[in-house]
């Protein structure tokens, strides 16, 4: 049998016509959602599309994200001064040019779909050489590449994965925060029972408390409308978390309204007719995913506004019979307190300076915010 092959794209022009039946387990590898990364893909991000191939069929699809810090203003700034300095300082020097074999805009396993034809492991050998060729690739265009990261995978196939990545540091971060819904729930009201008393109160007072915000679906033309609006909002939450490695260009919600269509929900709420924030999801097969949000901050506590965000993604999600919801990573506990349970997910990194790779566990550890925080059930016994 041949030994597995490789092609790399940059456009998703050119991506084999089977590509997208490989991809059909994520939409995130999928040809409509690797258009929106190629079109309005953060400004400091270079996107590549590679195809896996055995007797010259595709096999298997996967992405990769070179990411350059240098051109991130801020990488968070919750931190003390100190540390914000001190990580910022790192990064700029030996930390930023990272590719990444998976999606640093998502939580989960995104970063490769195969067939039967080809087993994980094999599809990680070859994404392996893969990776070694973008950058050699990279630094034929001047830029070196100082880390290669896999990201992000569960943990029995991590253990897999492991076997051929050893040289490769594997990692934690964050967990992923997962709401699996039981099948039996058809209404918001099916959640709200199954709540314990102190939740089930939780979640009326919130409730109260957003009875003057209108929320509504923006179609595209709106979402085009209020582009500087929207982008304020998202702003203003990105700069308040803990840790950035990107920021969305301004056309990134259109672009993906423009492209997956009914698959992308972009919900508004208003006080008093102003758009005051925003979430949005993506409709994954049986998973519901939560992407990006934004709201003002002076009005976020009083309103518990983002708690109420949540509620609605769950009820949205329970009436049209999702199975899942992916909460990704940030807001642990007030994502738990709603009913989302923690997914331990690995990584493997390497830094391509041999003494430095050598430490890499020791830098990885002080670079990553570690955020302390308790798991909550919200649901009766």
């Amino acid at each position: 049998m041949l030994t597995p092959t490789f092609s790399i794209y940059k456009s998703s022009e050119l991506l084999p016509k089977e590509w997208d039946s490989i991809a059909a387990s994520t939409i995130f590898l999928q040809s409509n959602y690797l258009k929106v990364l190629e079109i309005s893909a953060p400004k400091n991000m270079t996107c590549h599309f590679i195809g896996v191939f055995k007797n010259q069929e595709l096999v298997g699809v996967a992405l990769s994200q070179f990411i350059d810090l240098n051109k991130v203003s801020s990488y968070g700034e919750r931190d003390s001064n100190i540390k914000t300095a001190a990580r910022k300082f790192v990064f700029k020097n030996f930390c930023s040019h990272v590719l990444f074999i998976g999606n640093n805009m998502l939580t989960g396993q995104n970063a490769f779909a195969h067939s039967n034809a080809i087993s994980s492991t094999e599809m990680m050998q070859v994404l392996l050489q893969a990776a070694k060729a973008l950058e050699n690739q990279f630094k034929g265009e001047g830029t070196k590449v100082h880390l290669t990261v896999f990201k992000d995978f569960e943990a029995n196939e991590a253990t897999v994965l492991s076997k051929v990545l050893p040289d490769y540091y594997q990692f934690s971060t964050q967990p992923n925060m997962v709401f699996d819904i039981p099948k039996e729930w058809e209404t918001e009201d099916d959640y709200i029972k199954a709540l314990s008393k102190k939740y089930r109160d939780q979640f009326k007072r919130a409730r109260k408390k957003q009875v003057e915000i209108q929320k509504r679906k923006l179609p595209l033309e709106e979402i085009q409308q209020r582009r500087k609006e929207i982008y304020s909002l998202y702003e203003t939450v990105a700069q308040n978390a803990p840790f950035n490695t990107f920021m969305l260009t301004e056309n990134h919600f259109e672009t993906l309204k423009e492209n997956l269509k009914d698959n992308f929900l972009f919900y508004g709420y208003f006080l008093n007719e102003k758009l005051i924030g925003f979430n949005t999801l993506i409709k994954n097969g049986s998973a519901m995913d939560t992407y990006f949000l934004g709201y003002d901050l002076s009005i976020q506590k009083e309103k518990m506004l983002y708690l109420n965000m949540l509620y609605d993604m769950v009820a949205y999600s329970i009436k049209k019979q999702f199975e899942t919801i992916v909460f990704a990573r940030t807001a642990l506990e007030i994502k738990s307190s709603v009913g989302a349970k923690p997914v331990a997910m690995k990584g493997f990194i390497k830094h391509h300076f041999f003494a430095v790779n050598k430490c890499i566990g020791t830098i990885f550890k002080y670079l990553e915010p570690k955020t302390e925080w308790q798991e909550r059930n919200p649901f009766k016994d």
